[in-house]
């Protein structure tokens, strides 16, 4: 198949697959010329690794995730899904995620996920959270989970029989 392009210098046919990166001029594609909201990469995680504390402390879970971003002005879309959440005695659950690189506290998603009064063991289903973060940076960024819970001594955790996941998309600013 050809495809033609006309421009100031006419109409030329370019046969498809021809045009590769190495004929684009260095910075030839920047951050100005896409359009707000273009999708410019998109990175995924999945896990079913059971992630259990008893601390009153945050605790690092295995839900994380990096991300390079191409231009400084760009936002990233994190989605982040927990599932298979469980707790004992009187406690919840708390879930909050961060940025790492520049560090960032970003939301502090579940506060008392699951909580009430009860002794005994208990499940639940899924929670998560959709943000939008303008790190404002083209370093490498880590995002990820952290978890803990709201008693000492009494367990809580997620993942317990079932797969949470993490996306990052970068979007055009």
């Amino acid at each position: 198949m050809t495809t033609t392009i006309t421009g100031s210098g006419g109409v030329s046919q370019v046969q498809d697959g021809s045009i590769g990166t190495a004929d684009f001029a260095a910075n030839a594609i920047t951050a100005a010329k896409l359009p707000a909201g273009s999708v410019l990469q998109v990175v995924n995680m999945i896990n079913s690794t059971n992630n259990v504390s008893s601390s009153l402390s945050w605790a690092e879970s295995t839900i994380t995730l990096n991300i390079t971003p191409q231009f400084s002005s760009s936002k990233i879309l994190v989605q982040v899904h927990i599932v298979g959440a469980n707790k004992s005695n009187n406690t919840y659950l708390g879930l909050r995620l961060l940025r790492v690189n520049p560090n960032a506290v970003l939301s502090q998603f579940e506060n008392q996920f699951m909580y009430n009064t009860g002794t005994g063991h208990e499940s639940g289903g899924g929670t998560g959270i959709t943000l939008l973060d303008s790190p404002n940076s083209t370093n490498a960024l880590t995002y990820k989970v952290q978890f803990r819970s709201g008693e000492n001594t009494s367990n809580v955790g997620f993942n317990i029989g079932g797969v949470s996941s993490m996306t990052l998309q970068e979007i055009a600013g």
